[in-house]
């Protein structure tokens, strides 16, 4: 008891010494003495993730700190945190690089402060989680779960200085890091043996495992994912799934695993009028929007986000009363034009930046379920935008812009899903796109394609943009295929068999393009009406819904083959229509150089 209270008084000589510094405290001295001494008497203050500290709450001098309508004080610039799962803990560290000249003006002492995902501000709050004298080690644990029970995985973290009348976040939110750390399936990712994929059109699975496909893609919209028949309770809510709809994945799903054959998902914002919570605040209905970006700037909306991720994530897990296993998941499509991922007006910036936090939802709930499964962010091919707006923004853009924001709340494992389509989308042929100048050899290319696709993983290759293990992300072609009909020829899908296997050989040939999955198998009656048949089977023209396939085109039977390398001998087609005399004259590291004749 001797030795607390003497620790104890030692810190209340600390207390006086640092506001004798603030100001000259002699004749006070008496009247806090008392004021600590009584409180001492009631027993420390216990910071449960830190030392014993005396509460600090009430030795604020205001008049001594220079903060004013001129002087606002500084906007999250002074200081980073990172947070990572250790065991049942967060383990929390801070650096700082604010110059006393910056922090003068407030107390002396750092505060960390946890947020929930939507927060962005304190707004007046005091309940710090720990604190630290200025130039000591910011490092801290957090149990992972809180004293209510809530886990704190979706958390984020800030730093804050004192002012005299309310904390100032003085760091970037972090998030956690490493989900994966809680994962139950530790499973390795699954890598198929090539890289040849498919959009699968509707149930035609039997015609996709024909067709040899080592990669499938599907879509859940979510309009079409709520409804009756399932229930899903979690965090002490039911959620309600369409029975039907869901099956209709599992059977996909499960079969495609059994047939060892990697699954992606690419989870789309459909418009639900019984949903609005997936939309962001005050967002209308745009007749001009397919679909609607995710968010996570409410609380409804981030916790709608969890549920629905946790729920895909568990079903399909690949363990133990799974119904398979999806790997690979592609939040959003296009991100980069609004068309597909609608927001409203908004500056690029704040654009990813709300973008970015319903992709950080994903993240969390998948990898805390599967540790390898990958999740992306997905452009189209207009690498630069000469035209951009507030709905539009060139992919190179927002692919800066997000890796950059990510960092900004610690680095994750996310990867790039790209659409390299011919320029135009009506006719097939992208080996003569650079002839109208939009296709280049540059970073600063108008569109990136097959015909310079080596721009974009030699960008992706920048310093910058390396995942957190300094390698270079993952990299999947998750759309793209090319047209049957032209506008001015009619009939050519001769060249579109040619430009489908040059395109495959690009691919194949790049060491950092992981998959190439090509779209459709079955024309589109809308698409195809606008010269775009893009499937590998034509379709019946009067029947949009369902659509049905009728005959297989020559693309059908190059695709099954083209990932072998004895299918070498069946594309000699090819190059008399690409007009080239080898493969690689025209593919650096072409990688079945060595098959090819002299």
């Amino acid at each position: 008891m001797a030795l607390l209270v003497e620790e104890w008084y030692t810190l209340c000589q600390e207390e006086i010494e640092m506001m004798r510094e603030i100001r000259n405290l002699k004749s006070l001295r008496r009247g806090f003495l008392f004021a600590a001494a009584m409180f001492c008497a009631m027993g420390p203050h216990q910071d449960v993730y830190g030392a014993q500290r005396a509460p600090i709450q009430e030795r604020r001098l205001e008049e001594d700190m220079e903060i004013g309508p001129g002087n606002p004080g500084p906007a999250a610039d002074l200081a980073s945190l990172t947070c990572t799962i250790d065991g049942n803990q967060i383990k929390i560290a801070g650096t700082v690089w604010g110059s006393e000249e910056e922090l003068k003006r407030y107390d002396h002492y750092w505060y960390l402060f946890e947020l929930a995902p939507y927060e962005d501000q304190l707004n007046g709050r005091t309940d710090y989680e720990a604190w630290w004298n200025r130039g000591d080690a910011i490092s801290c644990a957090l149990p992972l779960t809180d004293e209510d029970g809530s886990d704190r995985l979706y958390s984020r973290f800030v730093l804050a200085v004192y002012d005299g009348r309310t904390y100032r976040i003085v760091s970037k939110p972090a998030y956690i890091t490493n989900p994966e750390a809680l994962a139950g399936n530790k499973a390795e990712f699954m890598t198929p043996s090539t890289k040849k994929g498919l959009l699968l059109d509707g149930d035609m699975i039997q015609d996709a495992l024909e067709l040899g496909v080592k990669h499938i893609s599907i879509n859940i919209p979510f309009h079409q994912l709520f409804g009756e028949g399932i229930t899903y309770e979690y965090k002490g809510k039911t959620y309600y799934f369409d029975k039907e709809v869901v099956e209709s994945y599992d059977k996909i799903v499960g079969t495609m695993t059994r047939s060892r054959v990697a699954v992606t998902a690419i989870l789309l914002n459909g418009w639900n009028d019984t949903t609005p919570q997936l939309f962001l605040p005050g967002l209308e209905k745009n007749p001009q929007a397919l679909y609607y970006t995710f968010h996570g700037s409410t609380r409804e909306g981030a916790e709608m986000l969890e549920a629905v991720a946790s729920f895909l994530a568990e079903r399909y897990s690949g363990g133990s009363g799974s119904k398979g296993k999806i790997g690979s998941w592609i939040i959003g499509n296009e991100i980069n034009n609004q068309i597909w991922n609608y927001a409203g007006d908004m500056e690029m910036d704040q654009y990813v930046r709300e973008y970015m936090k319903a992709f950080r939802i994903f993240y969390t709930a998948i990898k805390r379920v599967s540790s390898s499964d990958r999740l992306y962010i997905s452009t189209d091919f207009n690498w630069m935008e000469p035209n951009a707006s507030l709905t539009k923004y060139g992919a190179r853009d927002v692919i800066d812009a997000f890796g950059a924001i990510i960092k900004e709340g610690g680095d994750i494992d996310w990867g790039l899903a790209y659409h390299p389509y011919a320029d135009p989308l009506t006719e097939p042929e992208f080996w003569d796109d650079g002839d109208r100048g939009r296709t280049t050899d540059s970073a600063e290319s108008r569109i990136v394609n097959f015909n310079n696709l080596h721009v974009l993983t030699d960008y992706m290759n920048r310093t910058e943009l390396l995942g957190p293990s300094g390698k270079v992300r993952h990299i999947v072609l998750s759309e793209q295929g090319f047209t049957s009909q032209s506008p001015l020829r009619g009939d050519v899908s001769q060249i579109q068999a040619a430009a489908l296997v040059y395109a495959y050989y690009i691919a194949d040939s790049n060491p950092y393009i992981e998959a190439v999955l090509m779209n459709r198998q079955v024309d589109n009656v809308s698409e195809a009406s606008e010269y775009v048949a893009l499937g590998l089977w034509e379709c019946d023209m009067t029947s949009s819904h369902p659509i049905i396939p009728t005959v297989r085109k020559p693309a059908w039977s190059v695709f099954q083959v083209m990932d072998r390398e004895s299918s070498l001998k069946d594309m000699e087609f090819a190059k008399k229509i690409i007009g080239i005399t080898k493969w690689s004259d025209v593919i650096p590291d072409f990688k079945w150089k060595s098959h090819e004749n002299p």
